[in-house]
């Protein structure tokens, strides 16, 4: 699979599907259980968002950061990809955490390099990806200004 993307560096979302309920150690936060459901996962790549993503999709690769352990369990169904910086992920982790439904299922996950409580999200039900584009309509002009989606990944693409 190719993915083109409009910039080398951005921050970028997972939504990723898991089918079966499951006890997972997440490296050195420990063990926890994951309910069947959807969890969006918020990260950035500062040198290559393409490769990045790639490396998530892949089913062969090193245990390195949080969502590795997840995605060993889970799918991918849903890529979404934002321009800017590092600093804009918080930005857009905050922004998911307030949709609806929106739920924290381990403290810590993705974080360890900032403040925020966490930057995976669960929901019980599919998060309707036009609704995430609704919230971050209302963020301040600002700030939609960094965060404008430009890459969907289909779930088809990556079979």
């Amino acid at each position: 699979m190719e993915i083109t993307l409009n910039s080398k560096r951005g921050v970028y979302s997972l939504v990723v599907q898991l089918l079966q309920r499951s006890s997972l150690e997440i490296g050195r936060l420990g063990a926890f259980d994951f309910p069947v459901g959807f969890y969006v996962y918020v990260g950035s790549a500062q040198n290559s968002l393409e490769r990045r993503i790639e490396r998530h999709l892949r089913q062969e690769k090193k245990m390195r950061w949080h969502i590795d352990y997840l995605l060993q369990y889970g799918q991918v169904i849903s890529v979404h990809t934002y321009a800017g910086g590092k600093q804009k992920e918080c930005l857009l982790s905050r922004a998911i955490g307030k949709m609806k439904d929106a739920s924290v299922p381990v403290k810590g996950f993705g974080s360890s390099d900032c403040t925020c409580n966490a930057h995976l999200y669960y929901f019980r039900h599919a998060p309707v990806i036009s609704r995430l584009k609704l919230d971050l309509r209302r963020l301040s002009p600002r700030l939609r200004a960094y965060l404008y989606p430009h890459f969907l990944l289909d779930k088809s693409w990556w079979r």
